[in-house]
């Protein structure tokens, strides 16, 4: 499907982790090869937000309103504290360090779950090196930053995820595998019962990556040549046509109408009938 989209930046080398702050009206985005983390808003335009930022990619709220970010660098899991300092919560699962955590998501009740594919270990996308676990998977935020809690550990490449309206299920994508799963979240904070639930179906570039969900609980989700519209049933409404390969997106401005896209170069913007959720 063929929509308008607006160019608001340009000139990146690869663009991710899109992340709208209700409050301050602005957008974080990750440039991992810059290894820049960038802001955006309407009246300033693009600035620096942190230089270096240890080559983040996904980045979240948790439910006090810190950022939560996925360090490909590092292979850690951070939280701003409200005097700035950055804290790892979670580096490690049985002594080795995690690959490198791509994309985060925060639950209502304060839980945080992050994938944890390899990318971040290779050139380009992060700093070259040998993975230590023997395993790609999805992991829940511990009370130790080395000790978090492995949930599924049988994806190829685990990458974009986003929970049900009701927090009952959550979506998993597998960049690999090229399909959507879903898994029931148990009144523990576990996955169970996962099974497939969507593919990203196409003979364009492109694959699952970033992945979010609107009010109406259609499920957005990078694929071949866009992103991908599921219905709740995960039946393909659309595919938004994007002028440049996209790894994320994320929901903004103040009626959440606007989906922010992260697509290589650049930053863009296009508007829906049906509004997102807020971060936060």
């Amino acid at each position: 499907m063929s929509v308008e989209f607006e160019r608001l930046g340009t000139g990146f080398l690869f663009t991710e982790g899109p992340l709208w702050h209700p409050g301050g009206k602005f957008l974080l985005f990750s440039d991992m090869p810059g290894d820049h983390l960038r802001r955006w808003a309407a009246q300033d335009g693009v600035t620096t937000f942190r230089k270096p930022c240890n080559m983040s990619n996904g980045l979240a709220y948790d439910r006090q309103g810190r950022l939560l970010a996925c360090e490909h660098a590092t292979s850690q899991v951070t939280r701003t504290e409200t005097d700035g300092r950055i804290v790892p919560i979670a580096t490690h699962f049985q002594g080795k360090q995690l690959n490198s955590p791509n994309d985060i998501v925060c639950k209502s009740d304060g839980a945080i779950y992050f994938s944890d594919p390899p990318y971040g270990r290779a050139r380009f996308f992060g700093l070259e090196r040998p993975q230590e676990l023997a395993f790609q998977g999805v992991f829940r935020v511990g009370a130790d930053p080395k000790s978090p809690v492995v949930l599924v550990d049988d994806f190829d490449r685990p990458n974009g995820l986003c929970f049900s309206l009701d927090e009952t299920r959550l979506f998993v994508n597998d960049t690999a595998r090229k399909h959507i799963r879903v898994f029931d979240v148990t009144s523990t904070g576990g996955l169970a019962h996962g099974r497939i639930w969507a593919e990203t179906k196409g003979d364009k570039a492109g694959a699952p990556d970033g992945m979010k969900i609107d009010a109406a609980g259609n499920v957005y989700c990078c694929g071949p040549g866009g992103i991908h519209v599921f219905d709740p049933n995960g039946s393909l409404l659309e595919v938004l046509e994007t002028p440049e390969h996209t790894a994320n997106f994320a929901w903004g401005d103040d009626d959440y109408r606007s989906l922010f896209v992260t697509a290589s170069t650049s930053l863009y913007r296009v508007r829906r009938a049906v509004p997102g959720l807020p971060a936060f």
